[in-house]
């Protein structure tokens, strides 16, 4: 198998200044939009990068919960690698791959965590299955086996048999503010077209296309 002779020409249209929204968060609300009726699977996939003390990145693709005028939420364990990378460093980016419409959206900011009222409400929302699997994990620590797991998850599906399964305090979320944002959209001839939203000092946008 050669690698290098894996290729493919990006077709399906082009993006300019005149088709932005006036925002990132309008822009990217119409693209999600599009993708979601388009029924691609996981539109709302991203992948949450962060880094630690060393300034090694890491990786891992998370759900977009929510999105607003202050930012794109999502929800995790505290005890995961992420949240801990995020306490002593709050820099954050955030990439949403929809190869259907050869297209991606970078998000660069700083990730500030939710109020528990926030956290509450959205883990209540959870199916059941998912709340005890929040309070049978402890996330990006070793575990022997899935064996374990499974039987950590089901002494947490006894314990809480009866009643409302409560807020694990290991639980909370985030809202990443954008401090920039880029949309790219695949050209022919790897000519694609990229544009990088700049928030500037009074909260206003400034926009500039990018070399591919």
């Amino acid at each position: 198998m050669k690698l290098d002779d894996i290729r493919r020409e990006y077709l399906q249209g082009g993006l300019d200044e005149s088709m932005l929204e006036a925002t990132p968060i309008a822009q990217f609300e119409k693209w999600l939009e599009q993708a979601i009726k388009a029924q691609i699977p996981d539109p709302t996939a991203m992948v949450v990068a962060t880094v630690d003390e060393q300034g090694q990145p890491s990786q891992r693709i998370v759900l977009l919960k929510n999105l607003d005028e202050n930012g794109f939420v999502f929800f995790t364990n505290t005890g995961s690698r992420k949240a801990s990378e995020l306490a002593k460093n709050n820099k954050i980016s955030l990439h949403f791959p929809w190869h259907m419409f050869e297209r991606q959206v970078i998000v660069y900011g700083e990730a500030q965590p939710l109020p528990v009222s926030d956290v509450a409400k959205y883990f209540l929302s959870r199916p059941k299955e998912s709340q005890l699997a929040a309070w049978a994990s402890s996330q990006s620590r070793p575990v022997s086996s899935r064996q374990v797991l499974m039987e950590k998850f089901a002494q947490m599906k006894n314990k809480f048999a009866k009643g409302e399964i409560p807020l694990p305090d290991f639980w909370g979320g985030y809202c990443v503010k954008p401090a920039k944002m880029e949309f790219w959209q695949g050209g022919a001839h790897r000519l694609h077209d990229r544009f990088m939203y700049i928030r500037q000092q009074d909260n206003s946008w400034r926009v500039e296309r990018l070399n591919p």
